[in-house]
């Protein structure tokens, strides 16, 4: 059961990601839960206060996650030296939780179709929306692939190259699970991802 911080922070995702963040009011938010503003206020400063404990949430799961899975929690200027542990086996488990993570969860569903949105409206969206998307987990991935291949015998195409082949089939593939209407429909698309995951690390570091 969730309290009422909770309920707050959930409605108001599922009110950004249709209709976007600068679109959704304060007194939105209340009318979707069926309480009054000042209710709402007694929770949350204002709509930026909500936004920030999403982004919060989100972070925190990330973290946990890459915890779980062995690999870096930050990036790698932040601990460079966490980076030559990681195996291809941790990288590739991680990378399936995080498609089902991104493709399962309401609150990481959600969030991810709002900076979608909202890239397009607000430079600072757009920056978040790379960062936690797009380039920032590229680089990360390039960084822990560079490492990995410092350790393989027979030469591998250049890093860069490895991580956008290693990555885009992610993004493809959630956006496809976005568009499917049957459960067992997300369900192939996601056991798609998986074998495409063990698959590049047969052909590259097996």
């Amino acid at each position: 059961m969730r309290n009422t911080k909770e309920k707050i922070l959930v409605a108001a995702l599922r009110l950004f990601a249709v209709n976007g963040y600068e679109a959704v009011s304060v007194s939105q938010i209340a009318g979707e839960l069926g309480m009054t503003k000042g209710a709402l206020y007694r929770h949350y400063k204002n709509k930026r206060d909500i936004f920030n404990c999403i982004f919060e949430y989100v972070c925190q799961l990330d973290v946990e996650r890459s915890r779980m899975n062995g690999v870096p929690e930050k990036d790698y200027s932040d601990m460079p030296e966490a980076f030559s542990h990681v195996s291809p086996k941790s990288l590739g488990d991680y990378m399936k939780a995080q498609f089902r993570y991104w493709s399962e969860d309401e609150i990481a569903c959600n969030f991810r179709k709002m900076l979608t949105l909202e890239q397009y409206k607000s430079p600072e969206m757009n920056a978040l929306y790379q960062k936690v998307l797009v380039s920032g987990p590229l680089e990360y991935i390039e960084n822990l692939l560079c490492e990995m291949s410092n350790e393989q015998k027979e030469p591998l195409p250049s890093p860069h190259a490895l991580a956008i082949e290693f990555y885009s089939p992610f993004y493809l593939l959630l956006n496809m699970s976005d568009g499917a209407d049957a459960k067992e429909t997300k369900e192939e698309i996601a056991q798609s991802y998986m074998r495409y995951i063990d698959d590049f690390f047969q052909k590259y570091f097996s």
